[in-house]
């Protein structure tokens, strides 16, 4: 009976040491990036601001993805940046995550030559080493939510980037999306560690060019 408790303590504490676990790290990594999280107004000046992928819902961006592109607005109508790069996955013709956000775009006045897509940002490691390795984005704005700024931002400052995070101001999270950043931000810490190449980089495509040549 004694052993039977010791062994049943001894799941206990290793329960609770791989829960610490799961909780501590993404809190370190927001901690040492919470400096980068910066607004619209105090961003500083930037090559281009990266609006990561996520659902579109009927050819239109999603509540969510609208709120990343709206921000990507914001920054370039101060002057912040001059040019917006959109990411996501359009890996089939089914599944297009950057073109309606193009549309999005320019239906807000942005001019077509400074709005570049990212047809293979599959995730967000290879959305930000994309835009290191094939765009030459050396220094950028990351447009994303609370949940994922952490993550993002981390990423981007272990492949060497200058990078700075805004977060949306709406309300579209649910507390299910952090949950979904524990798994995450150890792939995350793999990826890096790992130096991971995404599947597709392709030849360069200059960032200060024009972004139409990206449209296909």
């Amino acid at each position: 009976m004694a052993l039977l408790r010791k062994h049943r303590y001894t799941i206990l504490i290793t329960t609770l040491a791989f829960a610490a676990v799961l909780l501590v790290v993404p809190l370190l990594m927001r901690f040492s990036v919470q400096r980068l999280i910066v607004s619209v107004a105090s961003a500083p000046p930037s090559q281009a601001v990266l609006v990561l992928g996520a659902s579109v819902v009927h050819g239109t961006p999603s509540p969510l993805l609208a709120e990343r592109a709206d921000i990507a607005i914001a920054l370039y109508r101060a002057g912040t940046v001059k040019k917006i790069l959109v990411t996501g996955d359009n890996g089939a013709l089914t599944h297009d995550e950057v073109t309606p956000v193009r549309k999005y775009l320019l239906a807000a006045g942005i001019p077509p030559a400074d709005i570049f897509l990212d047809h293979a940002g599959f995730d967000t490691y290879s959305s930000i080493y994309r835009a290191r390795s094939v765009f030459g984005v050396q220094s950028l704005i990351i447009a994303t939510q609370d949940f994922h700024v952490s993550r993002a931002l981390w990423i981007a400052r272990a492949l060497g980037l200058t990078a700075y995070g805004v977060v949306a101001p709406g309300a579209t999270t649910s507390s299910f999306d952090y949950i979904r950043e524990i798994p995450a931000t150890f792939k995350a810490i793999w990826d890096v560690v790992t130096r991971r190449t995404p599947k597709y980089l392709g030849p360069a495509i200059p960032i200060d060019g024009d972004g139409q040549s990206t449209w296909y």
